[in-house]
C-alpha cells in the first residue's frame, strides 16, 4: 500500500510539471502580471513594515522583547473597526471616507501610545537590569491577558458571532466602492486598497527615518542605546527618552492594525495579535537587530516573496495554502544560517540608518 501511495503521489507531481512550468514561463512573458504581482508585493511589504517598525524601536532599539506588540495591532484593528461602523465610514464619498479613515488612524495611534506608555512606566521600566528572561515573561503574560479580555467583549457582545471575526459584509459596508475590488490601469490589474497601503508605507519609513535622524529625540535614541551610561553623564534623561520610544513603536503597532482593519486578508479576531506577531520578528530579525534600514530592505523581501507565494498557489503551481508562510519563515532560516545577524545587523546595538 505504501509503495501504490509513493508512485501515485509521484506520478501527480509529474503530472502537474508541465502545468508548473507553463505558469511561470507564462509569467516572465506577461509583463502585466509580474507588473501586478510586483504592486501587490509592495503592497504587502507595506503593511508588513507598518506592523515591524514599531517592533524595530522597541524590539531592535531598547532590547525590549514586547510579545504584547500583536496584541497592540489586534487592539488597534478592534478599536478602528468599530469606529468605521459607528460613523457609516463605507457608506461616505472616497475623500469623506479617506479623511475619516485618517482621523481614524490618527485616533488610534494617541491611544495606543497613551497606553504603551502606561505599560513602559508602570511595568517594563522596573525590569531593565533583569536578565532578559523576566522580560519575556512579563510581555508574554500581559499578551495573554490583553487578548483574553478582548475575547471576553467579543463575546458577551456577540460581536462575531461566535467566530471571533466582525462580519464586515453585514449590515453596514466598511469598505467604500473605489477601494473595494481591483483598479483597471490598461492590462493592469492591482487591488483597490493597494495604492493607499503603498502610500502608507511610505509614510512610515520617512516618518521613522526622520524621528530617528533628524529630531532632538531620534539623537538621544541613538546615543543612549549605544552608550547609556555617557548618555546620562551628558544630561539625556534615559528613562523618558525610552518611554517616547515605546510610546511611538506601540502607536505604530495600532496603526498597522487600522490598515489591516480594511484588508480583506486579514481577519479582525483575537487570533490577529500572533499572527501579526510572528512575521514581524521574522522581519526584524532578518533585517538586523537595531537597524531601521535592515527592516524596510527585510520588509520588501517578505513582501515580495509573500506575493509570488500567493500567485503560486492561485495559478495552482503548488496547492500548499500556506506556502506563503513557509516561504517568510524559510527566509529566517536560510539567515540565521548564512548571517545570523541579519542583513545590516552589526556587533552591538547596531546601526540606526
Amino acid at each position: 500500500m505504501t509503495g501504490v501511495s509513493v508512485a501515485a503521489g509521484f506520478e501527480a507531481v509529474v503530472a502537474s510539471t508541465p502545468l508548473a512550468t507553463g505558469e511561470i514561463a507564462d509569467l516572465l512573458s506577461s509583463p502585466s502580471e509580474m507588473t501586478s504581482i510586483l504592486v501587490e508585493g509592495l503592497a504587502k511589504a507595506s503593511l508588513y513594515l507598518m506592523i515591524a517598525s514599531g517592533l524595530t524601536l522597541i524590539f531592535g532599539l531598547m532590547d525590549v522583547i514586547n510579545f504584547a506588540h500583536g496584541a497592540f495591532t489586534m487592539y488597534g484593528a478592534y478599536i478602528a473597526g468599530g469606529a468605521v461602523l459607528v460613523l457609516g465610514v463605507g457608506a461616505l464619498g472616497l475623500p469623506s471616507s479617506l479623511a475619516a479613515f485618517l482621523l481614524i488612524m490618527l485616533a488610534v495611534f494617541v491611544v495606543l501610545a497613551a497606553a504603551g506608555t502606561v505599560f513602559e512606566v508602570t511595568l517594563i521600566r522596573r525590569l531593565y537590569e533583569y536578565p532578559p528572561i523576566f522580560m519575556i515573561l512579563l510581555t508574554f503574560g500581559v499578551a495573554i491577558t490583553l487578548e483574553e479580555f478582548m475575547r471576553m467583549i467579543v463575546e458577551f457582545r456577540d460581536i462575531n458571532d461566535g467566530q471571533w471575526q466582525f462580519r464586515w459584509g453585514s449590515p453596514e459596508r466598511t469598505v467604500p466602492d473605489a477601494l473595494e475590488g481591483s483598479i483597471d490601469l490598461g492590462p493592469v490589474s492591482i487591488g483597490g486598497l493597494h495604492p493607499l497601503q503603498i502610500l502608507l508605507g511610505i509614510l512610515t519609513v520617512v516618518g521613522v527615518w526622520y524621528f530617528l535622524n533628524r529630531t532632538r529625540y531620534g539623537l538621544f535614541v541613538r546615543a543612549g542605546v549605544e552608550d547609556d551610561e555617557m548618555a546620562k553623564a551628558l544630561g539625556i534623561d534615559i528613562k523618558r527618552t525610552f518611554t517616547l520610544v515605546f510610546a511611538i513603536g506601540s502607536g505604530l503597532a495600532g496603526v498597522a492594525g487600522v490598515m489591516l482593519m480594511w484588508d480583506p486578508l486579514w481577519a479582525v479576531n483575537v487570533p490577529l495579535a500572533l499572527d501579526v506577531l510572528l512575521p514581524a520578528f521574522v522581519i526584524v530579525i532578518v533585517g538586523g537587530l537595531g537597524s531601521f534600514k535592515g527592516t524596510v530592505v527585510a520588509s520588501l523581501l517578505v513582501g515580495m516573496i509573500d506575493a509570488l507565494g500567493t500567485w503560486a498557489f492561485q495559478v495552482g503551481v503548488v496547492t500548499f495554502t500556506d506556502i506563503d508562510q513557509l516561504l517568510i519563515f524559510g527566509i529566517l532560516v536560510v539567515m540565521l544560517i548564512l548571517r545570523p545577524r541579519g542583513l545590516y545587523g552589526v556587533e552591538g546595538q547596531g546601526d540606526h540608518g
